[in-house]
């Protein structure tokens, strides 16, 4: 094994699918699969013994489902990210993943590079969330967050009008490069964006700030 790679953990009950994975992650040269799981149950075995740092996870698998096994892993190594790939884009299910701890839900009918771009995110603490279901989750986490507490911002943190820009792009489920594309900024222009916002509302994760801007009334979901 090379370092500096992300290493990966496929965990489906499909061989074939597990296979195509490989392959395709095989390819890139900076990602290495270093294990197959063919159920829950040996998902969360894998992802202890091998410490990887994303395990590509199926919903629905025998012994264990994908929730059951993300909420595991990340209980036991919460440095292993868990990146959700399925068919499904039910409510329930996005939120129940989410909840248990997932980085990220990417629906299978997304293109090839489309998975390995989310690997690269995941592995790098960011969200990789479907533009499919981003409306649907973001609106559920607002409510959620709004049920919970609302604060008031205060004047040393507010946000930027471009800050403002950045994370309402965001909130539409585009990625960096997508959001540097239509302000005309640089990629890293768009990453210094993100860690001020995330410094300033606390938090972590594009997903957590998309739900505090939401909570504050600092952005909307409106187009």
């Amino acid at each position: 094994m090379e370092r500096g790679k992300i290493r990966v953990v496929v965990a489906d009950d499909h061989k074939v699918v597990r296979a195509g994975i490989r392959e395709l992650l095989g390819d890139e040269p900076d990602i290495e699969v270093v294990g197959e799981a063919r159920d829950g149950g040996e998902a969360v075995e894998l992802a202890l013994a091998q410490r990887p740092d994303v395990v590509v996870m199926d919903i629905n698998m025998p012994v264990l489902s994908g929730v059951e096994a993300t909420r595991q892993i990340r209980a036991a190594a919460p440095a292993v990210r868990v990146l959700v790939l399925t068919a499904f884009q039910d409510d329930p299910y996005i939120y129940g993943l989410l909840d248990a701890g997932a980085a990220g839900y990417l629906l299978k009918t997304a293109e090839s590079q489309e998975l390995v771009r989310a690997v690269r995110a995941t592995a790098a603490g960011q969200a990789a969330i479907d533009p499919a279901v981003a409306p649907r989750l973001l609106a559920k986490l607002a409510q959620s967050a709004s049920a919970r507490l609302t604060q008031p911002v205060a004047p040393s943190d507010a946000l930027t009008e471009r800050e403002l820009e950045v994370l309402r792009l965001a909130a539409r489920g585009q990625t960096n490069k997508q959001i540097g594309v239509t302000l005309q900024i640089s990629d890293r222009t768009v990453q210094n964006h993100l860690a001020n916002i995330y410094a300033k509302l606390g938090v972590a994760s594009r997903t957590e700030a998309v739900t505090v801007g939401l909570q504050r009334n600092l952005i909307t979901l409106a187009p």
